[in-house]
């Protein structure tokens, strides 16, 4: 498990070329489960960039896969904000970070990533939403829930054939199986999510040890219950573990508080 970054409240970025700025509060935590005996999920929270990572396989080297990606997301430039171009060049480098440190038997290990990312897009400050894999973001705006990133799994597969409905996928057989990840095998190229930043809306990053426990309408509860991201954190978190907690569970909430569009066109 790597965690960096700290949670903070009231915190303005500024992008330098735009003079654009957005404030923000945001808190993080993750937790091993009860069912597991390493936690190997991963996150971020170092503006302009927030992210999840959830590891897996490879000889019980998950956590080396989460902790490469989340330290190359790190090393994207701050302050100000940034682009796809950058997001994807930091995976790269946490892939390459990853293949300097597995053994032979540990070339198998992956991570999902999902995250958002600030950046400026069609003259408008936005959210570059971010997935490979089934971690997930949720957008809460004016009391409504919205899951953005769409899950590269299996059974995400067989709801989009029609095949099982989306509360059938929640217990199907193969519900753990993903269909993309960041490893040594494919490139890490991830699905993106424009959204325009606005003040009022909330944003929810998890692995999936909180989708396991918690339906949608249980998320849209607390997230909208909940006054900060330290209190919505925390709530969920208990939420997650007193269900079951059967995986390792990561959550980060973020606030937008205020948003000063843009002097100059990017």
């Amino acid at each position: 498990m790597t965690a960096i970054g700290k949670n903070a409240s009231g915190h303005t970025v500024t992008d330098e070329s735009t003079r654009a700025s957005v404030t923000l509060s945001w808190a993080a935590v993750t937790d091993v489960g009860h069912h597991r005996a390493d936690n190997e999920d991963s996150f971020v929270v170092a503006p302009p960039v927030f992210a999840v990572a959830d590891g897996m396989g490879g000889h019980s080297a998950g956590d080396l896969a989460s902790d490469a990606v989340v330290r190359g997301l790190a090393t994207i430039e701050a302050p100000g904000f940034t682009s796809t171009e950058a997001i994807e060049s930091a995976l790269v480098s946490g892939v390459a970070a990853l293949e300097d440190v597995l053994t032979v038997d540990q070339r198998g290990a992956g991570t999902t990533v999902t995250g958002a990312a600030l950046i400026v897009h069609n003259e408008a400050v936005c959210w570059a939403i971010f997935n490979i894999g089934d971690s997930r973001v949720y957008v809460m705006k004016d009391h409504e829930l919205l899951q953005v990133t769409v899950d590269h799994s299996v059974v995400q597969q067989l709801v989009d054939a029609g095949q099982i409905t989306r509360e059938e996928a929640d217990y199907h057989p193969h519900a753990n199986v993903i269909t993309r990840a960041v490893g040594l095998i494919e490139e890490p190229i991830p699905d993106y999510f424009f959204f325009d930043v606005e003040p009022g809306m909330r944003l929810l990053l998890c692995s999936d040890g909180l989708t396991k426990e918690i339906t949608d309408a249980g998320i849209a509860h607390f997230l909208d219950s909940s006054p900060t991201p330290q209190d919505a954190v925390d709530d969920l978190l208990k939420a997650a573990l007193g269900n079951s907690g059967r995986d390792n569970v990561t959550l980060v909430v973020i606030d937008v508080h205020g948003v000063n569009p843009p002097l100059i066109h990017a």
